[in-house]
């Protein structure tokens, strides 16, 4: 008989509608992966020679204003440009290109050079949480754009260039690779069933779920890769962070300060993640099926110096994880928060 908790399995992600191949046996094996050594600098609030705090001068050369809380810029160094033509190359059916016009911010979580999520107000990461909601909507009716991605990148090992709490925002013409396959996944649930896959799947949800407050489940999904990845789901079928009222924008504050709280105190270091928000494509199509979601990814794997990879098999066969999603889900449920650093 099949045991979850001893037996090399497989799990189907109905979000990208593909497998993850488990192997909890393997947790016993005697080498576990790479040691890295932590890098945990006390910040300043605030740093003259950081590009991202008031009154500061960017590296292109442009000067922040003294702002007080929140603030947003077009990224000085944009993989995506507004003005890149919208043309098309072909060679055969092989090589193919097209131009990407787009948009591409920066979003400066808090004026304060030492703050992250974990250890902001609920007050403060509200005003994050509006503003998120003010650039989907703004940057989702320009012209053209189909997508709005919002995504942090914390901690080196993230490859994040500065401490300074900020997140990006990339919006562009086309529907990108990853909420592509999530929107045809939703799209084929609500035709077929007509309900919500999310909030299906939370229904059937508990050993994994770490904690929830009255407007949203956070979980350790079912067929997480990352050890300690998680989701976090409007309890609410919603397509897009538009349609919060003002009590569910605190309810999904309040998630991001308790998660980020619970994944430093876990090894006793700032954790790294990257992080980002799946809402509907902003085509102008209803995707009534869509429910919006956070996903967390991160690296780290059983201590502070040991992170995951995804090499081998990963790469060339399915993705592959040793600690169980429930294990992971244990550990945050029962990790107490404290304030981050």
């Amino acid at each position: 008989m099949l045991d979850l908790k001893e037996h090399s399995h497989r799990r189907w992600n109905p979000l990208r509608r593909e497998w993850v191949l488990v192997s909890p046996h393997r947790a016993t094996r005697p080498w576990q992966g790479q040691t890295e050594m932590p890098t945990v600098i006390e910040q300043p609030r605030y740093d003259p020679h950081c590009y991202l705090c008031p009154g500061n001068e960017r590296a292109a050369g442009h000067r922040n204003p003294p702002y007080e809380t929140t603030f947003v810029f077009d990224n000085d160094f944009a993989a995506l440009q507004p003005d890149s033509p919208a043309g098309h190359f072909q060679q055969g059916e092989l090589l193919v290109a097209e131009g990407a016009p787009g948009y591409c911010r920066v979003i400066c979580f808090s004026a304060r050079h030492d703050l992250t999520l974990a250890n902001m107000s609920l007050s403060e990461i509200g005003r994050v949480v509006d503003l998120w909601v003010d650039q989907y909507v703004e940057l989702g009716s320009k012209p053209g754009v189909q997508s709005v991605q919002i995504f942090e990148n914390r901690g080196e090992m993230m490859g994040a260039s500065n401490p300074h709490p900020h997140c990006q925002i990339w919006a562009d013409d086309r529907v990108p690779n990853e909420l592509a396959v999530e929107v045809a996944a939703f799209d084929d649930y609500w035709h077929r069933i007509g309900r919500s896959l999310l909030a299906d799947y939370a229904a059937v949800e508990d050993e994994r779920v770490v904690f929830e407050n009255d407007h949203f489940w956070t979980v350790v999904p079912f067929w997480a890769v990352w050890p300690f990845e998680t989701m976090i789901i409007p309890k609410v079928h919603m397509t897009g962070m538009d349609q919060m009222s003002n009590d569910e924008r605190q309810g999904l504050a309040e998630c991001l300060q308790r998660l980020t709280r619970r994944y430093d105190a876990l090894f006793g270091v700032p954790f790294p993640y990257s992080m980002g928000f799946h809402q509907r494509p902003t085509d102008g199509e209803a995707h009534e099926g869509f429910h919006w979601h956070a996903h967390f990814y991160p690296p780290l794997l059983r201590s502070a110096t040991v992170r995951k990879f995804l090499v081998g098999y990963e790469m060339l066969g399915m993705p592959q994880r040793d600690f169980t999603p429930e294990m992971a889900a244990a550990r945050l449920r029962y990790t107490e928060e404290v304030m981050g650093g």
